[in-house]
């Protein structure tokens, strides 16, 4: 028997993406459907997405006054997914991402994200006029974060709550004056309920009221009970832990796969040569000179979270032992002048892109021979499964989901022929140098650099085991 669950998230591939939870929400629904679940997405209706659903779109739900205005949902399939649109122009049709605009945040993104989380809990108690009704409901981030809380303050439905935290830095805070405008109970408004120093905040709403919480790592599940990590919530996160469990991310292999990525010269592990072709043809793109070193990629959004800050002080050794990189991102803007003004200074070994390019980063990928993620943290993390996933070892920092996928090139690891990376710790600029010093002599060991790349090729990095953990979990709340 098929089991349903409702998702409710802010963004979703292939229909928007700003970043990394966009690729999770929208490769979970096909793998949960091997494990016997059928999901649908429900997404707000921001410009031109509701066009996407075609002429076949269906209306399920509809609302003469949702926060300010009417409101339907919209049901239809893109590339397979199953959508359910919020349609709601008061609160979606406006100018700029889905978050803000040029002048900064949007400054109702409390009600936009809350009536996106309402509806969830709407359809989750009373189901869509086609008859269809979850039996889970499944948020994710702050933007879905009400979504619980919604579902248990309301009428009972004996439909459980998951919350996913993809990065408990965004915490969705919004002014205690709101409490009634965003149709919570005031007297739910304590330090053991929705009260946040003073404040609201979606994510800790959801945090107190689903009925399960995970994260998208098992290391990252236990920092966030870490002041270090847990940005203000690591106390609400331990008083729950019991109700927590880290699920790994998995990626797309149906996209990110060197043997059939139409953007690149295919390749598998016994044919790494290939992968040669590839670098070359990217430092020709690049316009870059002779990499004898290693040739190193950075595809990331260009922040201290990610650690970029520590990339400069490295450069110049680096280049000087015979390494060359090439950064592709966009970010905080000094972050973004100390890369171009790094590759200026030595543009036959550096090469910058600024901004992003779906294409470019696969070529990145297969052309790359190691990609940094210096992350101050990181919950998941998916670059380095798909550096994993096209032998281009990955350089991380041990937090969060980099230390749980990444196995060091230490000793004994090297001795068992299991390394698939390199790690390091603490995240500060000593031990990322020292790191790039065993980058460089690991490449120049040949036979050692294949065998840690072809170690990294054989990871199951897909969502197999991950979407089989997040379906146990299903049928756990259900029993």
């Amino acid at each position: 028997m098929t089991r349903r669950v409702l998702s409710v998230a802010s963004e979703c591939v292939p229909l928007l993406k700003t970043g990394g939870l966009a690729d999770v929400v929208g490769a979970l629904p096909g793998a949960l459907a091997a494990q016997g679940w059928q999901m649908r997405v429900l997404l707000p209706g921001y410009p031109g997405l509701p066009e996407r659903l075609g002429k076949a779109a269906r209306v399920v739900w509809a609302d003469e006054a949702l926060f300010g205005g009417k409101a339907r949902v919209l049901a239809g399939t893109v590339d397979g997914l199953e959508v359910l649109l919020l349609d709601a122009p008061h609160l979606y049709d406006r100018a700029g991402g889905p978050y803000g605009g040029p002048g900064g945040d949007h400054s109702d993104n409390a009600e936009r994200f809350a009536a996106l989380s309402w509806v969830a809990a709407e359809i989750a108690r009373g189901g869509l006029k086609d008859g269809w009704r979850p039996e889970i409901l499944h948020a994710h981030d702050w933007q879905g974060g009400f979504a619980p809380a919604y579902l248990a303050y309301g009428a009972e439905s004996g439909v459980k709550s998951v919350l996913t935290i993809h990065n408990i830095a965004f915490q969705g805070n919004a002014d205690a004056k709101k409490l009634a405008a965003l149709r919570l109970p005031r007297a739910e408004f304590r330090p053991e309920g929705l009260e946040y120093y003073g404040h609201l905040s979606s994510l800790k709403a959801g945090l107190v009221t689903a009925d399960a919480i995970t994260t998208v790592s098992p290391t990252y599940a236990r920092e966030l009970m870490r002041p270090e990590f847990g940005m203000g919530l690591q106390g609400v996160v331990a008083a729950r832990a019991g109700d927590v469990t880290g699920i790994l991310n998995g990626v797309d292999t149906g996209v990110w796969s060197p043997q059939t990525d139409p953007a690149i010269i295919p390749y598998t592990s016994r044919q790494l040569r290939l992968k040669r072709q590839n670098r070359a043809a990217l430092i020709r793109e690049f316009g870059l000179g002779p990499v004898p070193g290693p040739l190193a990629i950075v595809v990331s959004r260009l922040t201290t979270q990610k650690g970029i800050e520590l990339i400069p002080g490295v450069l110049d050794e680096f280049t000087w032992r015979g390494g060359g990189l090439i950064v592709l991102g966009s970010g905080d803007t000094a972050l973004e002048a100390a890369m171009q003004n790094a590759a200026r200074a030595n543009p036959a070994r550096i090469g910058v892109r600024i901004g992003y390019d779906e294409a470019l980063s696969h070529r990145l990928f297969a052309g790359g021979d190691a990609v940094l993620v210096p992350s101050r943290f990181e919950p998941c993390g998916l670059t380095q499964m798909y550096g994993l996933a096209y032998g281009t070892v990955p350089l991380v920092a041990a937090t969060g989901g980099l230390a749980d996928t990444v196995i060091d090139a230490n000793p004994a690891a090297l001795a068992a022929g299991v390394a698939t990376g390199l790690t390091f710790h603490p995240t500060d600029g000593l031990a990322f140098a020292q790191t790039m010093r065993r980058l460089i002599q690991l490449y120049g060991e040949r036979r050692l650099w294949g065998q840690i790349q072809r170690n990294g090729m054989k990871q199951p990095v897909g969502w197999g085991q991950s979407s089989a953990a997040y379906a146990a979990l299903y049928e756990s709340l259900l029993a």
